[in-house]
């Protein structure tokens, strides 16, 4: 049990994964501060989550509008409230944007999160779960993938990073009083069950998932499949798909091994169900789910895909007690009753 005494500050708490785990640390008892820029996000999720914790706990939430690159949002924040720990998701995620605009991904994700750790040293907060990807991997020499594995991302994305996971690992072993988990997500997918927070990418969605919703409710014509030649069964890459609901447990179960256990050091997870899942295998299943029919249009390959990644999981089953439970079929299930509800996201 992650106590209900705790005060956790969730950066990005308004985005997908973000608003999916504030809704189960309220559920566990925790007060929760947001901070987020809204840069890829809207205040109505965060309204939604209040909503579904109910107003007995709803209280327990607070919503800062601010940005990690500008040191004084920062100072605010923890100079009037004492955190017990930080869960930080803010940062920019699209791997073919950072291809274009790799300046923009580093002055986001690298000096955001740097302003970060040197305000929660000053105020003497050292308990961080980093929300890590399963791109630090890039296209690893053989799958699943372990924890040990050499890193090597394969775009600015994966290399901000990887380059933060480095700059957590020396800032623990200069200050051993910090306890570090960095968790590499594979690709998170799916929606609340209720229907009533899911994923809502501005512009163009990047990830499979959005996309194949957004061409289900009719709001893009057609999916583009980017790659049909890589060596797999059906020549479509491979993915580790992974329920937002048992990522946001991963994070409670995370948060749960900071407070209990000593000298942690900095350690990483993998958050995967440890299965591979192809693109025209998770089309199928949508079709399934949906009852609609994607109409597809193969296209080359992106520049920074891998081929096949998928996890070992061994790690976090044994050291945080985490499994994922739920199989493609509930993600596509939770994912189309959100889109049938929310067709246009959370705009109305």
């Amino acid at each position: 049990m992650v106590s209900s005494n705790q005060t956790i500050l969730v950066t990005g708490g308004a985005g997908f994964i973000g608003t999916h785990t504030v809704l189960q640390l309220l559920k566990e008892g925790s007060r929760v501060s947001i901070i987020d820029n809204l840069d890829n996000s809207v205040e109505e999720a965060v309204h939604r989550v209040r909503d579904l914790a109910g107003p007995d706990l709803s209280k327990n939430l607070e919503f800062n509008l601010g940005d990690l690159r500008n040191k004084e949002d920062l100072e605010k924040l923890f100079s009037r409230t004492k955190f017990d720990g930080v869960i930080h998701f803010a940062g920019l995620k699209a791997v073919g944007e950072s291809v274009v605009c790799p300046l923009r991904y580093f002055e986001n994700n690298l000096i955001g999160s740097i302003n970060l750790y040197q305000t929660m040293a000053k105020y003497n907060c050292k308990k961080l779960v980093f929300s890590s990807s399963s791109t630090v991997y890039g296209q690893p020499e053989k799958i699943p993938c372990v924890e040990d594995f050499d890193l090597m991302a394969m775009n600015p994305y994966g290399r901000t990073k990887l380059f933060l996971e480095e700059i957590a690992r020396d800032m623990q072993k200069a200050d051993p009083e910090w306890k570090i988990i960095l968790l590499r997500y594979f690709n998170p997918v799916g929606a609340h069950e209720s229907g009533k927070l899911g994923e809502d990418p501005k512009g163009i969605p990047n990830n499979l998932m959005p996309y194949i919703q957004q061409v289900a409710v009719g709001r893009l014509p057609e999916l583009n499949i980017y790659g049909h030649d890589y060596p797999t069964p059906d020549g479509t890459a491979i993915r580790d798909y992974i329920h937002v609901m048992d990522l946001a447990d991963g994070h409670i179960a995370a948060l749960r091994k900071l407070f209990t256990t000593k000298n942690i050091g900095c350690v990483a997870y993998n958050l995967g169900t440890g299965c591979g899942t192809s693109v025209l295998e998770m089309v199928a299943a949508f079709e399934k789910a949906s009852g609609k029919k994607i109409p597809i249009k193969l296209c080359p390959r992106r520049p920074g895909d891998a081929t096949a990644v998928y996890a070992s999981t061994g790690e976090a089953e044994k050291e945080l007690g985490w499994k994922a439970k739920y199989g493609i079929e509930e993600m596509c299930r939770d994912q189309w009753n959100w889109a049938k509800q929310n067709p246009m996201g959370y705009q109305s």
